[in-house]
């Protein structure tokens, strides 16, 4: 009957291979599926480092782009408001040739202002004529003609100039610029597109009917 016995307990005794082959088996099992999250996390680093370079690729595209019609548009900008700062050249406005009337009806000794044309027509006592530009040679504000002052007076820095244009007190550095002008069958032309700068009045300026 012992035999029996001892038999039995030998059936019913654990198989260490058996063991270790059932734990190598969960072991390779954990690994896999730790690996597989791994592997996935770096096929998507992988497929992130190959796009990033067609992402910067269009990203840079579009910011040069967008940097090209940026200077386009600032280039047509300037470009409208230097014309628009361009004197016109049609006959009666500024930058044009502006007829200021028969020269018999300026007394002399007078300053008729002109805002059309940007000028003021002088006419000396002895019946010359003078079309003296409006803007300061300081820093380009319109002067205005002061009569009790006998003087042409800018707003801006207080700049005064005489009854020819020519400075009386600085910060002025010039003569107000003329423009040319001739009598034509009585009535005085003044081309208000071509201001002639000068440092002082000479009397060889002046245009007589």
């Amino acid at each position: 009957m012992q035999p029996e016995t001892q038999s039995n307990d030998s059936e019913n005794r654990p198989n260490p291979t058996t063991e270790q082959s059932t734990a190598r088996a969960a072991q390779q099992a954990a690994s896999q599926r730790a690996a597989t999250p791994r592997a996935a996390t770096q096929r998507a680093a992988k497929q992130e480092a190959e796009a990033a370079p067609a992402t910067r690729t269009r990203r840079d595209f579009l910011k040069l782009g967008a940097g090209v019609l940026g200077a386009v548009t600032l280039a047509e900008v300037a470009g409208a408001g230097l014309l628009f700062l361009q004197p016109r050249s049609l006959d009666g406005e500024f930058g044009g040739v502006l007829s200021a009337g028969a020269a018999a009806s300026f007394p002399p000794g007078t300053v008729t202002e002109f805002p059309a044309g940007r000028f003021f027509l002088v006419r000396a006592e002895d019946g010359g004529f003078l079309a003296v530009y409006r803007r300061c040679t300081h820093l380009g504000c319109a002067v205005s003609w002061d009569a009790g002052e006998n003087s042409f007076v800018c707003p801006c820095h207080g700049s005064h100039f005489d009854f020819f244009g020519t400075v009386e007190n600085p910060p002025a550095p010039s003569a107000l610029d003329t423009f040319p002008l001739e009598i034509v069958d009585g009535q005085v032309q003044v081309d208000t597109g071509h201001p002639q700068s000068r440092d002082v009045f000479a009397p060889a300026q002046l245009v007589y009917a």
